[in-house]
């Protein structure tokens, strides 16, 4: 399938994978969740307008304020912005689409079905309600028993999947795919930002799915990290919110790149400084990562850390200062109009202003032991990351013309930014006001009850703004006068200089800046035989010449049609959404008899539904995975691009480095978490619970496995079909050894040594559920692939990779990435 239904047919919208149409697929799937996550806001506001239970009992109150932090901050906040970002930013770089198109209709699927499954945890039994932090030990099964909490953070855990493939893919679409001239510093401002964001994204959110592993790890197989006495919930704190700070700069950074953009166009002057906001963008995203524990300052951290991240988050302060002067500055030197983007826009910059004052309080120890629990962190939360969101409902006005062909009308647009505005400050800054009332708690001194009323009835005002927009916007798509090309006076993006809506594949001809400005070079597309001979355009900072780059030459089917359609990614997320439902309930449907040997013990399945689930999940995983491998899918990488600084690098293998840096920071997590319990414990109270003889003939297993898979390529480039068939059997034979080892080694330590998930002879528990769950980790790695060997084994067995012999290389990558992490894994549990 490659050619695209109509777009009032449902099939289009199942099917499609053009970045366009995913982006408006992201936009209107992240306002719904807006109404999801409001509606729980108004919920807890009522809860408010008295001292306590007034509608909600304390359960459903938690479960409320939970879910709607949940919401909002993944499922709402972050999507609506790469609604944008996938619309505009291949039009602003002059690509043709993003790199992976599949790829990208599978992050849009994995988050809208993840949404579906936390709405789904609400009927099983009750979900999440520990709040959104999901602190330790609340978030263990002892305190949060219900199938529902589980589903949720299985919920969460496929969103940052979808992330991940999101961020992968973004990463290889603006290093890969920039138009001819165009340099990394020549880049739009919104580019920029969401190159920021989704670096941050990289690193962050790998460390929040390692996270939600450990926890799945507890709340379905038993396991004791949390709740372990040796730092467990301390843990919890430093893998949490080393994700959690960059989450606050990832959900602001593509409203921020908005306002950049919205800053230039309706001043009609180009940003003050725009080099040095740039850099200050990167700083902030280095340092996003050093101020972590300024969450935990009232935790038993020594003072001397503490007091070096205070410094750290104080000092975050001043790169954003600059970007705040440089607005500021923007506005001086231009001449305003005041339409409604730019309303929206300018009042995200003082709700932004406002927020980050009131967080430098919160970055100061002794401030923070007073103002940490109370409303006072509920208000600066807020004016940070929706305050500075607000900027989207700019973007939204801004690009409404160029996704939809239709102009919204005016002066409802100005309406709703007033009732917003006013609404947002009624409802936020009555929470400083009554600072003193404990967050996430409904019973609070009657003195604040004017308040928390006044509260009240500016979050309901805040909500009818959003329905004079919904009306708006449908109005003005039904029976709205049609946009031109380029609606506003003043802009410096490539989307305005298409049709709007911009046709499918973007562009009447090839975008290039090789001349210093925009212009449409019509060619015909060249081939691998054409001649190349000549020079290269010249470009701005010596980037990449664009010509003659052998692993575009030698791409194959230069003659096909991009494809455009493929059933796969939704396939594939709904595989993925049936078997994480199945597996939140399979610890409840199971009942273990213990025995001294594997043979005696018993298992009875007390509730068949949920192991059903996830059994098909799974077989629908497996057969969605084969069917996408071998759909006839073709994304050509462009033909002539800056690639700067990843010049000769073909598109899959820059997309696999990404993975797997993402895939690094999940194995370092999860090193992390045993390297911290341990040293919490006494780190030579510990001896290793397994003999090192299995451990080293597994080492030198795998290693042997990496020199069969460098054959393998070896063959597959000199088109010796024998000998990569005979090394893909070797790697596959030598991975099922290692497997086969380590299952020997397991059965072992559980049936004559007593070792098992939670119990150790030797010492601690937790130390078996380290040992337990971070060498499973790493074998459901091997596992995956054996699976990815052996669906190579069979297409090679039918004359595959003699012409193209890079998919071999890209499993290579994955396999010495598999067999590096053991190569660390060996020394930390069998020989220290």
């Amino acid at each position: 399938m490659s050619e695209l239904p109509p777009k009032t047919s449902v099939r289009r919208w199942l099917v499609t994978t053009n970045h366009k149409d995913v982006g408006i697929l992201y936009t209107v799937t992240a306002l719904f969740f807006l109404i999801m996550g409001g509606m729980l806001a108004l919920l807890i506001r009522l809860q408010m307008w008295e001292p306590g239970a007034q509608v909600l009992s304390g359960i459903a109150y938690n479960e409320a304020v939970t879910t709607h932090g949940l919401i909002m901050v993944f499922w709402f906040l972050s999507p609506f912005g790469f609604g944008f970002a996938n619309y505009f930013v291949p039009l602003q770089i002059g690509a043709d689409d993003l790199a992976f198109p599949r790829l990208n209709a599978l992050s849009y699927w994995m988050f809208s079905l993840s949404g579906i499954l936390m709405g789904i945890s609400y009927f099983q039994g009750g979900t999440l309600s520990t709040g959104w932090t999901m602190y330790a030990p609340l978030n263990v099964p002892m305190y949060t028993p219900s199938l529902g909490s589980t589903g949720a953070i299985l919920a969460l855990a496929m969103f940052v999947i979808g992330i991940t493939a999101s961020t992968v893919n973004f990463l290889t679409t603006i290093h890969h795919s920039r138009a001819e001239g165009m340099g990394l510093m020549d880049m739009p401002l919104f580019t920029w930002s969401m190159l920021a964001t989704v670096y941050m994204m990289l690193f962050a959110f790998a460390a929040l799915l390692a996270v939600a592993l450990i926890l799945l790890s507890d709340r379905i197989l038993g396991s004791i990290y949390f709740s372990a006495t040796e730092g467990g919930a301390l843990l919890w704190g430093h893998l949490f919110w080393f994700f959690g700070h960059p989450e606050v700069y990832i959900v602001f950074f593509p409203a921020l790149g908005v306002m950049l953009e919205l800053f230039q166009s309706f001043s009609g002057n180009r940003l003050v400084g725009r080099k040095w906001v740039i850099i200050a963008i990167c700083l902030i995203s280095i340092q996003s990562f050093l101020v972590w524990t300024h969450h935990m300052f009232l935790t038993t951290i020594n003072l001397e850390v503490k007091t070096l991240m205070m410094a750290t988050s104080i000092g975050i302060s001043l790169p954003f200062d600059l970007v705040v002067f440089s607005l500021i500055y923007t506005l001086i030197k231009g001449r305003i109009r005041f339409t409604t983007p730019f309303l929206f826009a300018f009042g995200a910059l003082l709700l932004f202003i406002l927020g980050g004052i009131t967080g430098v309080f919160l970055g100061a120890i002794v401030l923070d032991y007073e103002f940490r629990g109370t409303y006072w962190v509920v208000a600066h939360f807020h004016y940070v990351m929706f305050g500075g969101a607000t900027a989207l409902f700019g973007g939204i006005y801004y690009w409404f013309p160029k996704m939809t062909g239709k102009m919204y009308d005016e002066f409802l647009g100005k309406v709703h930014f007033v009732v917003f505005f006013i609404g947002f400050n009624a409802v936020y800054f009555s929470m400083f006001l009554a600072w003193e009332t404990p967050r996430r708690v409904f019973d609070y001194d009657p003195a604040f009850q004017s308040m928390h009323r006044f509260g009240t009835i500016g979050a309901f005002v805040l909500g009818l703004s959003f329905f004079i927009m919904f009306y708006n916007f449908a109005k003005s798509y039904v029976s709205g006068p049609d946009a031109p090309d380029n609606p506003w006076e003043y802009t410096r993006t490539a989307e305005w200089a298409v049709p709007s809506p911009p046709p499918l594949e973007n562009w009447g001809g090839r975008p290039s800046y090789a001349s210093g400005k925009l212009e449409f070079v019509s060619e015909a597309l060249t081939t691998p035989d054409d001649d190349h001979d000549g020079p290269a355009a010249a470009t701005d900072g010596g980037h990449g010449e664009g010509h003659g780059e052998d692993h575009i030459e030698s791409y194959p089917y230069w003659d096909k049609h991009a494809s455009h359609a493929s059933i796969w990614p939704f396939a594939l997320s709904l595989a993925t959404g049936i078997f994480f439902f199945g597996l939140s309930g399979v610890a409840s449907s199971f009942d273990v008899t213990t025995a001294e040997t594997l043979a005696g013990t018993g298992i009875t399945v007390s509730n068949p539904v949920y192991p059903i689930f996830t059994a098909i999940g799974l077989v629908g995983l497996i057969w969605t995975a084969v069917k996408w491998g071998l759909e006839d899918f073709y994304a050509p990488p462009m033909e002539i691009a800056e690639r700067w600084p990843f010049e000769g690098v073909e598109k899959v293998k820059l997309g696999m480095w990404f993975f797997l840096a993402s895939d690094v920071i999940v194995f370092g997590a999860f090193i992390s978490a045993a390297v911290f319990i341990r040293v919490a414990a006494g780190w030579y109270t510990w001896e290793p619970l397994t003999d090192s003889l299995p451990g080293l003939i597994n080492t030198f297993v795998l290693l042997t496995s990496s020199f069969t898979v460098i054959l393998a390529l070896v063959y597959a480039r000199r088109k010796s079909r024998a000998g990569l068939i005979a090394n893909l059997v070797a790697t596959m034979l030598l991975g099922l050894t290692f497997l086969s080892i380590k299952l020997w080694e397991w059965h072992h330590e559980i049936y004559d040594v007593g070792v098992t998930l939670t119990q150790n002879s030797h010492g601690d528990p937790v130390q078996a559920t380290i040992y337990y769950v971070t060498t499973g980790l790493h074998g459901i790695h091997v596992v995956i692939g054996l699976l990815i060997a052996g669906f190579l084994l069979v297409r090679a067995w039918n004359g595959a990779y003699q012409e193209d012999s890079r998919p071999v290389e890209y499993f290579g990558l994955y396999w010495h990435f598999v067999d590096i992490v053991w190569v660390i894994l060996f020394p930390l549990f069998y020989l220290f």
